[in-house]
């Protein structure tokens, strides 16, 4: 496929996938209630378990209108996962043979389970960070948490979690579109494994080892597992490449006898 047609077609799908997430928008804008209530919940929690006061503060005139939206957005990205994540493999099929292309089943039922699994670790972890960074608060004193940049920090936990759970995904999408081989990543774990590990220090903001080793142990089997996933393709490519040079070894004696032959 030309340049120019690779360029389309990423337009195209960044297109689809985006009035995907608008319509997740939609609905998680009419269901604002409930999904504030949950986001907070952490906070009330931790609020009826300390003496101090803690909770969330909308800090000017125009907050709980951006607050809405922002929840909205994000929960149009969790809702139309199944939706975006079709459209980031669609772009990748392109490059694929017609058998392999029906392996996009296979990719939505792994890849869909895995970005909401990577997110619910991360609600997991949430009201255990919360606890921890306000535990920091003096006896005495208010914590008033701004909620743009509490909702802030739990859509980055929980998209960084939810995105690093694709990586395997990624990666058997890379070797069946012939671009890595499963002895290429193989060759890498250890520069995977630290980069894992740096990665979920940076991912969750809080400095116990729970959490760190909650992101970063499932991404590390996720890994390996994706190792196998490949290794596995490339040793059936690799025979059928083998039987096809031998297919055509074998017709050339005959190719050539037929053709010697007057006419």
């Amino acid at each position: 496929m030309p340049l120019r047609a690779h360029i389309r077609e990423l337009r195209n799908r960044v297109l689809l996938a985006t009035l995907g997430l608008l319509a997740g928008a939609v609905v998680g804008w009419a269901f604002y209630p409930q999904i504030f209530a949950a986001l907070q919940r952490p906070v009330v929690e931790l609020a009826s378990r300390r003496t101090e006061v803690i909770a969330l503060n909308f800090g000017g005139v125009a907050t709980p209108l951006d607050m809405q939206i922002k929840v909205a957005l994000f929960a149009g990205v969790i809702l139309s996962s199944p939706w975006w994540i079709y459209q980031l493999w669609a772009f990748v099929t392109p490059g694929l043979t017609r058998r392999e292309r029906w392996t996009t089943i296979g990719f939505l039922a792994a890849g869909v389970p895995l970005f909401l699994a990577g997110a619910g670790v991360a609600w997991m972890v949430l009201p255990m960070a919360v606890g921890l960074l306000a535990g920091f608060t003096p006896q005495d004193a208010v914590n008033m948490i701004d909620a743009q940049v509490y909702l802030g920090f739990i859509m980055r936990m929980v998209l960084a979690f939810g995105l690093a759970f694709l990586l395997p995904v990624v990666m058997v999408g890379l070797n069946l579109a012939g671009l890595v081989r499963g002895s290429t990543w193989l060759g890498g774990w250890r520069w995977a494994v630290l980069l894992t590990f740096v990665f979920a220090a940076i991912a969750t903001p809080t400095a116990d080892a729970i959490s760190l080793f909650a992101l970063a142990l499932p991404m590390v089997a996720l890994y390996f597992g994706a190792v196998g996933v490949c290794a596995l393709h490339d040793r059936r490519a690799d025979r059928r490449a083998l039987l096809d040079e031998d297919t055509g070894a074998a017709s050339d004696p005959a190719d050539r006898s037929a053709a010697a032959e007057p006419a």
